[in-house]
Order: structure tokens, then sequence, then C-alpha cells
């Protein structure tokens, strides 16, 4: 006779382990590193593990003193290593890029319960961590390889710096990468790859990325700054779909997904047209992700036929 088995839910044991998802994560960024190894050199690549070095180590020493369950094998580290380096120039200091990884395990995804308690991207939270502290080395941006050997390397602007000038690169340039810029954001060709990547398959959702991308263009449209050079320069493709989909930091439902995606694009357009800084990624997925709470509350699903409870008075 078969048994009617009662056990606690979830029954459906069919789900994506944190680890799964992070090694698809990382699968995604490896075309926008080659790219960046290939246009910057093998210092770039050099960078790059320090980060993720740093990163691993920091959550391993930070989860031991706080006498924690170890959780280096689910690969989240490695993946902020890896979103830290792709937004760090890669003349960046290698003791800069330990503080950078510092801050985003320990300070802001330890010090908040670990992963899932964060508020913000531990990622972006460093790169403006280390922009305040380090203005000078994070804005030392040098020209691709192809101009002389990375210890001779030639500084650049950025395109969003030269954008308008005879010295704003073609949009080809923009697209493949061909450009100064931080290593893993200059190639909107890889990132793009990267992110239909982990759409197809079903890590993340394009409704974030679609968002965020449509209303900057369209914005950038309307004030007459040549679009299709805002949207391939600077961070938007990486921040687009590989930190406004943080599954930790950003709203769940496919409405809030939108709303989140529409700020993004909002304020990256406010800070680059109206303010004096050129780029405005960062900023505005911070930003975001400080609303997040409220996004969630005004966009979740309401129960049909629920009630809300009646407060008691007096």
């Amino acid at each position: 006779m078969n048994r009617l088995m009662v056990s606690p839910s979830p029954h459906d044991e069919n789900y994506t382990k944190t680890s799964t998802i992070m090694l698809n994560v990382i699968i995604a960024l490896l075309p926008a590193l080659c790219a960046g190894v290939y246009f910057f050199g093998f210092r770039a690549l050099a960078l790059t593990a320090v980060c993720i070095v740093s990163c691993v180590v920091s959550e391993f020493l930070c989860r031991r003193v706080m006498k924690r369950e170890q959780t280096v094998c689910d690969l989240s580290a490695v993946v902020t290593g890896l979103l830290l380096a792709m937004n760090l120039p890669v003349t960046l200091p290698f003791w800069m890029a330990v503080i950078g990884s510092f801050t985003a395990i320990v300070i802001v995804k330890q010090l908040f319960g670990g992963l899932g308690q964060n508020f913000a991207n531990p990622a972006i939270t460093a790169r403006i961590v280390l922009m305040v502290s380090f203005p000078s080395a994070m804005t030392d941006w040098v020209k691709p390889l192809w101009y002389k050997e990375t210890a001779d390397a030639v500084s650049s602007a950025t395109p969003l710096a030269s954008a308008g000038t005879p010295d704003a690169p073609a949009l080809l340039d923009l697209f493949l990468g061909n450009t100064g810029g931080c290593l893993g954001e200059t190639c909107a060709l890889a990132l793009l790859a990267g992110g239909l990547f982990l759409a197809a398959r079903k890590i993340i959702s394009l409704a974030a990325p679609a968002a965020f991308i449509g209303s900057l263009f369209i914005l950038s449209w309307i004030a007459g700054d040549a679009p299709v050079y805002q949207i391939l320069a600077g961070g938007v493709f990486i921040g687009a779909f590989f930190m406004a989909t943080d599954y930790a930091t950003t709203p769940i439902s496919t409405k809030g997904k939108i709303v989140f995606g529409l700020g993004c694009g909002i304020i990256t357009f406010v800070i680059r047209h109206f303010g004096s800084y050129p780029e405005g990624v960062s900023f505005s997925i911070l930003l975001m992700n400080v609303l997040t709470p409220y996004i969630e509350q005004l966009t979740r699903t309401k129960v049909l036929g629920a009630k809300e409870a009646v407060k008691n008075e007096g």
C-alpha cells in the first residue's frame, strides 16, 4: 500500500541552486573579460584575479570571524569580484582593488547578513566608494593596447567625456570595445551576448534591461544627445544586464522590474545631461536599490478575494 507522505514545503525540489546561477553569470561575463584582456592586455586579467581572490578571501575570513557557515562555495563572492573588476580601470593599483573587494564583501554584503540580505549591489557600491576615495586612479583611462604596451599606456578620456567632440569614438568602436574605459564595460557586443545568454537560460528577465536601455535611449533622443552613442558608451550594458537584474537588490515582480529599469534609465539620463559627471549608471542603480522595497510594496500582486486587515482603534 502506498502511503501519503507529509513533509514541510517546498515539495518541488527541482529548483536552481545558487551556485548554478552564479556559474551561469560567470560564463556570461567571460566574453567581456576576454574582450578586456584583448584590448587592454594581461593586466586586465591580473586585476580581475586580484578582485576575485580578495573577495573570496574576505568572505571566508569574515564568515569565520562571525562564526557562520561558510558560503564561498556558492560562487557569489567570485561573481562579486568579477563584476567589480569589470567596473575598474585597468591601471588601478592592486591594493585599491583589494580595498574595493573588502568593501563589497564585508561591509555591503556580510555585515547585512550575507547573500540575499544586502540592500545594495556590492560591486556597484564598492565602485562608488573607490570613485569617491581615489578619484584620480578611478578615472585613469587608457586607450586599447594597440597604441602601446600597458606599461606605457596612452591616457584617454572615456567615450562619455569626449561625446560631441572630434575625439569621440565611432559607434562601431563602442560596440566592439575598441575604446577607453573600464576593462569590462567597453565591449557592448560581449555584454549583450552575455545578457542574452542569461535570458535564454532563464537566469534573468529582460524586463529591467529593456526598460533601462529603452528609457535612456528615448530621453537621450528627445534631448538630442545621440541616443545610440549614449547607450553604447559607459556602463549601460553591464549595468542593465548584470546589475539591474541582481536577485537580492532588485524587485521580484515583472512590474517592479520595469519600474526599476525605468528609474535607472531616467536617473542615468539626468546625471549625464544635467550633471557635471559624465557617467551615471552606478549612482542610478544604487539609488534604485534603496527604493526597491518601496517598489515591491507598490507593485506586489494582490491575492484575489483577499481583504486587508482592519486595524483596531481604541
